[in-house]
């Protein structure tokens, strides 16, 4: 072993010593069965099934009745250990830049009709129209990515999202709320790049960066391939004869229409190993039409201009050999170059590797495991999961390759994290626990009591609009009081008349 990379080994001891300090310092009840439980969490050899096989570790030392009331009746101070893992070293750009990903990930709970502020979440299903709606807890998740080929992140913030809450505002409201703990723990000084927030397809990209436009930040978001931009009005505006103000957009920039879009303000051609040849165009200063409806239909004074740049990604192939078709991006800057276009791209595909997270939380960490029924509990949880991540990430200097017999050996600094998490006992064993040894005691006489009251059950139904609300104009032949087109039966729903409908 060489002086530096013992140099970096000592390092990393101590960041992850102090952050298991700090950690413990988060649990403000409950704390020594939360701190053993999250050790079983990671010392564990296999992907964790259920909770309470947790207790049977021997990291754990209490009993399973130690586990569930630490997570049913624990308290953690969110505020500390939100800083906590914001001060610890971050992955960058190769610029130095912090690149964040937001994204939902579900934890869901079809069947728990006692459990509260359940929502319907959207999930993916294997095949063309397998998609469907489950009831469960969606959780807003930040992290910051890291570059070259790995899939490791850093997770920063975890929100659960309430029923009916606006995904935008709570977006905004998160990003806003790392982006300054990151400047209060010095990871983002005056004069540094702008963080870049890359978000998916889901959300509103334009008023995001507009409600973040008083912050060091760049937003970066995936468009549908359906929408319609304006350009800016041409200057200098050649007033006609009828005069009349001048107009606040310019011509349709149509996705799906290659003649509306004009000059290309910006073009890279880069040649890939996993996709192939990447081909980039980008528009300047091209925004949406906004209208007083939604989100914005309670806006004081007229609706904003929100310019930026949007870039069409075309690649040759894609690995998993689906259907390739361009992918359109915004990002809120605008005077975008060559550079600017080669790194919003790239940022973007980095953005996979949140989907890489969240299969490794739930698959081998097992964070929607257990089956608890009051939201606070699996906020406690999520927490102590996205701690044991944390640690996971901090210890990878200081992991060894102890690879099964049919697998192949990893890269030197290539160690998947849940490699790290096969040697992590060794290093719990030198970094020792701030918990307290439990307490032995005899366990109390069981005394015969009245049975409780039935659990409140909170059932979920899908809110469906009133038909006399319908988007669309009812047909003639279709009003009530008509009679039926020839060939067609009375009996048919269509023509079927209700007393209710007011069509």
């Amino acid at each position: 072993m060489g002086l530096v990379e013992h140099e970096v080994q000592r390092d990393a001891f101590t960041v992850v010593a102090e952050f298991r300090s700090e950690l413990y310092a988060c649990l403000t009840a409950r704390s020594d069965a939360l701190f053993e439980l999250c050790d079983a969490l990671l010392c564990t050899d296999d992907p964790v099934r259920t909770l309470v096989d947790l207790a049977l570790d021997p990291e754990h030392r209490r009993g399973h009745g130690a586990l569930y009331s630490g997570i049913n009746h624990g308290r953690i101070d969110l505020a500390r250990l939100r800083r906590a893992l914001t001060s610890v070293p971050l992955p960058r750009a190769g610029d130095g830049r912090l690149v964040l990903a937001v994204d939902v990930s579900p934890w869901l709970r079809p069947d728990a009709d006692t459990s509260s502020d359940r929502s319907f979440c959207h999930t993916f299903g294997r095949g063309l129209g397998k998609h469907q709606m489950a009831p469960g807890w969606p959780y807003s998740i930040v992290a910051a990515l890291e570059t070259g080929r790995t899939s490791r992140t850093a997770l920063l913030d975890a929100i659960r999202l309430e029923p009916g809450a606006d995904l935008a505002a709570v977006t905004a409201s998160q990003v806003r709320d790392v982006v300054q703990r990151l400047v209060d723990a010095g990871q983002w000084r005056e004069g540094d790049p702008e963080v870049l927030v890359v978000l998916d397809a889901g959300y509103d990209a334009p008023r995001i960066a507009h409600l973040l436009a008083d912050l060091p930040v760049e937003v970066l978001g995936r468009l549908r391939s359906d929408r319609v931009m304006r350009k800016p009005v041409p200057v200098p505006w050649i007033c006609p004869p009828q005069g009349g103000r001048p107009p606040k957009h310019g011509g349709e920039f149509v996705f799906g229409r290659a003649e509306s879009w004009g000059e290309v303000t910006a073009a890279t051609v880069t040649n890939t190993d996993r996709y192939g040849t990447a081909t980039a165009q980008a528009w300047d200063r091209l925004h949406p039409r906004l209208t007083r409806r939604a989100a914005w239909l309670d806006h004081e004074g007229p609706l904003p201009i929100i310019e930026g740049t949007v870039i069409r990604l075309a690649v040759e192939k894609l690995p998993s050999g689906g259907v390739n078709k361009p992918a359109w991006l915004r990002w809120s800057g605008t005077g975008a170059g060559p550079a600017d276009v080669d790194r919003c791209w790239q940022a973007f595909l980095r953005r996979f590797d949140v989907e890489h997270t969240f299969r490794r939380l739930k698959q081998t960490l097992g964070w929607t495991r257990p089956k608890l029924r009051d939201p606070a509990a699996a906020d406690r949880w999520t927490w102590l999961v996205l701690a044991a991540h944390a640690q996971l990430r901090l210890a990878h200097p200081l992991a060894r390759d102890l690879r099964r017999p049919w697998e192949r050996p990893a890269e030197p600094n290539r160690l998947t994290p849940a490699r790290v998490r096969r040697g992590f006992r060794n290093l719990h064993a030198k970094t020792g626990t701030p918990a307290g040894a439990p307490k032995t005691h005899s366990p109390r006489p069981r005394t015969p009591g009245r049975l409780e009251e039935p659990t409140a059950r909170h059932p979920l139904r899908r809110r469906t609009p009133p038909r006399h609300r319908r988007a669309y104009a009812r047909p003639a032949h279709h009003k009530k009081g008509t009679k039926p087109r020839r060939g067609s039966s009375p009996a048919s729903p269509v023509h079927r008349h209700d007393p209710d409908d007011v069509g």
